[in-house]
């Protein structure tokens, strides 16, 4: 993936930080009808569907961002070409995640929670997410990820208001560890960064390595601030891998160089959704050739491609992209069918519309068979979606790549469905 000109339209304004600790909860057992908790009191509705983004325009993520602020763009566009929400338009404000090297995300957050918005979609790191659920959450505010992949969100205590499009990486990780045994590879080293995301990413991969024969050899978490990462490096070699799988975000570019230094070259690598990036620019031809990374999400069709691009002509790849795309289409037919912006009735709806009812692919389709007191079931571009339960995807798409000598991606990808 090229890192894509950072130009698209955003808000720049930040409110003073506040507190946004964040801790894991036993269970879901909250519902969405119980509104505000202690931590705030739930946005009323007013008629008016605010939908609000913590994505990434800074930061280790950052070259994600473009296509999941083009995917919400074109979902707005479709909405409001189509009558909109409750027969008014929706708002959008488009705010910086950062990373957790900043308080970018908690500042954005305390934008759009004055600004009483419904829903909040992102962020695409499962550990910023993890840093303002709660603050979001607590403000009786839905919360929609279309990147978040920690298993840690499943059974998360978020009152019901939290929702992915992005499947958990349970699914991920099995495809992982799936590929790396079907390439022929016995014993496997992992380095891992060490967050929600890297460790647990890790340790799904993990389980179905060695439920399929293979082991791991040796299983190296890292500080992505590290200024170097020559001793991780080390103890993977030392222990003699046949595959290497690097489980982290943009601190691969110095991961990487210290691989080749170290005579790693010949071992096979996999790269995950994190850094499966465009390397063209940043190491020398035929550094990653026939090395290989999964993905989540289906295929971006040519015709989508060619909206993403009209909201943002710079646009060089297109990762979360459909996801993005899906969760601002289903937040409005969630609102629509509720008959209201208050978003404690639009997380009672983002279930309902999401299965069970007359399929229907598109705003208008859906929003016409609401309209005609019909219970539907959206399937997006990101797949049938189906949110369970806990708020994640019952079943989903990972892509399978494969690094060409000039460090991209090519094109022919394998796609593989399973259920979460």
């Amino acid at each position: 993936m090229i890192r894509p000109n950072l130009g698209w339209r955003s808000v720049a304004v930040l409110s003073a930080a506040c507190l946004a600790l964040s801790a894991c909860g036993d269970n879901k057992a909250d519902s969405p009808s119980t509104g505000a908790t202690s931590g705030g009191a739930a946005a009323a509705g007013d008629g008016v569907l605010k939908i609000g983004t913590i994505l990434p325009q800074t930061g280790s993520l950052a070259f994600l961002g473009p296509p999941e602020f083009a995917g919400v763009d074109v979902a707005i566009k479709e909405i409001n070409d189509n009558g909109g929400v409750l027969g008014k338009p929706v708002q959008i404000t488009h705010m910086d995640s950062g990373d957790t090297s900043t308080d970018i995300a908690t500042q954005s957050v305390n934008k759009l929670l004055t600004d009483k918005t419904d829903v909040i979609i992102g962020a695409a790191s499962s550990s910023v997410s993890l840093s303002v659920i709660d603050k979001i959450t607590g403000a009786g505010v839905v919360e929609i990820s279309p990147a978040n992949t920690s298993t840690a969100f499943t059974t998360y205590n978020d009152h019901g208001l939290y929702f992915r499009t992005a499947p958990p990486d349970t699914l991920q990780g099995r495809v992982l560890g799936d590929l790396i045994l079907q390439d022929g590879n016995a014993n496997v080293g992992m380095l891992v960064l060490n967050d929600s995301y890297g460790t647990g990413l890790a340790e799904n991969a993990k389980k179905q390595i060695e439920s399929g024969g293979g082991k791991v050899v040796a299983s190296v978490t890292y500080d992505p601030k590290a200024a170097d990462f020559s001793g991780e490096v080390g103890q993977i070699k030392a222990a003699n891998p046949d595959a290497i799988a690097i489980i982290g975000f943009d601190e691969t570019k110095k991961i990487v160089p210290k691989l080749v230094e170290q005579g790693l070259k010949s071992k096979k690598w996999y790269f995950v959704d994190g850094n499966i990036a465009d390397y063209s620019k940043d190491f020398p031809a035929g550094t990653l050739t026939g090395y290989k990374g999964t993905q989540p999400g289906a295929e971006t069709k040519a015709d989508f491609k060619q909206r993403l691009l009209a909201a943002n002509k710079d646009l060089k790849d297109f990762n979360y992209a459909v996801e993005s795309y899906d969760a601002t289409i289903l937040a409005a037919l969630a609102a629509e069918e509720a008959g209201s912006d208050n978003p404690a009735e639009i997380a009672k709806h983002l279930i309902t519309v999401s299965k069970g009812g007359e399929k229907c692919t598109t705003y208008k389709q859906c929003v016409d068979l609401i309209k005609a007191k019909k219970d539907i079931d959206y399937d997006g571009l990101s797949g049938p979606i189906s949110f369970n339960d806990a708020g994640d995807p019952a079943e989903a798409t990972i892509g399978v790549y494969t690094y060409g000598p000039d460090n991209k991606l090519l094109p022919d990808v394998k796609y593989q469905a399973g259920k979460i």
